[in-house]
Formats: C-alpha cells, sequence, structure tokens
C-alpha cells in the first residue's frame, strides 16, 4: 500500500523491472534490423520517459544512433480515463523531412495518440514513421491501429511506474504497477 493524499492505494506489481530491460533489448533489436542507424526517436511525454531512455541506450547497443525528440500529447490528464481527444501539447521541434522516425509510447490503448503522432510526422516530411508502445491493451482499442512493436500486452488494468502515472504520482516505480481498488 502507497499513501495517496490520504487515503492508501495498492499497487500490485505486475511486470518486474528485470522483464522490462529484457524485452527493452529484444524490441531493440528487432527495431534494429528494421530502421536505419540514424533515425529519430521521438517520445511521447510523459509517460513514456523512461521507456525512452533505456530503449535509446539498447538501441546503442545494437548498433543505433538515433537522434532523440519528445512531444506532449496528453488524453488523460489528471483521471483514470482518456477525454476521447488528444491535445498537443507542447511543440516538436526539428525537421522530419526524408527521416525515418519511431514514435515511442507508454501505452497504447484508444490508438488514437500513436495515431496521431504518426500523422503529425508524416505531415512534417517523414520518410518512414514506425511506432513502438511498451505496453498494448488492445481491449480498449476504438482505432483500427497497431503499434510496430509492442513490449508487453496486459489486461484492461491501470497500471503506474516506470514513468506511468496515476494524477502525477508513481512514475518513479522501477517495474509496472496495478492499482487496484481505486
Amino acid at each position: 500500500m502507497m499513501a495517496f493524499e490520504d487515503r492508501a492505494i495498492d499497487v500490485e506489481p505486475l511486470i518486474a523491472g528485470s522483464a522490462l530491460q529484457r524485452r527493452i533489448d529484444e524490441l531493440a533489436e528487432a527495431i534494429a534490423k528494421d530502421m536505419p542507424p540514424t533515425m529519430v526517436v521521438v517520445g511521447i511525454l510523459t509517460g513514456s520517459f523512461v521507456f525512452v531512455a533505456d530503449l535509446v541506450r539498447a538501441l546503442d547497443r545494437h548498433g543505433l544512433a538515433p537522434d532523440v525528440r519528445f512531444v506532449q500529447l496528453a488524453s488523460y490528464f489528471d483521471g483514470t480515463e482518456s477525454t476521447g481527444e488528444v491535445q498537443v501539447l507542447g511543440s516538436l521541434s526539428g525537421s522530419f523531412e526524408g527521416r525515418a522516425v519511431l514514435v515511442v509510447d507508454d501505452i497504447q490503448d484508444t490508438g488514437r495518440t500513436l495515431a496521431m503522432a504518426k500523422r503529425i510526422l508524416e505531415d512534417r516530411g517523414a520518410k518512414h514513421v514506425r511506432t513502438c508502445a511498451l505496453l498494448d491493451k488492445p481491449s480498449r482499442r476504438v482505432l483500427e491501429f497497431q503499434a510496430d512493436y509492442v513490449g508487453f500486452t496486459i489486461p484492461d488494468v491501470f497500471v503506474v511506474g516506470y514513468g506511468i502515472d496515476y494524477a502525477e504520482r508513481f512514475r518513479h516505480l522501477p517495474y509496472i504497477g496495478q492499482i487496484n481498488g481505486d
């Protein structure tokens, strides 16, 4: 149990940190076979920041030297349910004209965020855009969109840790945990 604003939140480990690291290395190996060494990695803030950091280091171990950029897109804000509308909260700097790009997100559930990010990058002239999600919740899909690379498929539970938050809490956890009984 963890205290959260005068109430206890039960966070049960779902994916151990060691399992995350093994799977990230496997993803990097697969991505390295498909993408050029000088690709651009675009992380979707804020939840993907830990995953992006570990992924780009793993990509380096597999011979890639990606440029790293971030864009902030949001549909959850402070709740546990998507608002259904993805908003761009910041700008995406730099040129993508003719570049191979890998968009990285923490969770693919409705499909809206990754689809929007891919469309933005294609509109900015990216030659080739692939997508990667650490976690996938296919039961929540609203758009027919599937990430090219997926770390783990999980049930429809609310998760935290490894950069993923609940109302800006629990990002620090070194594993993926499931919130029980909210």
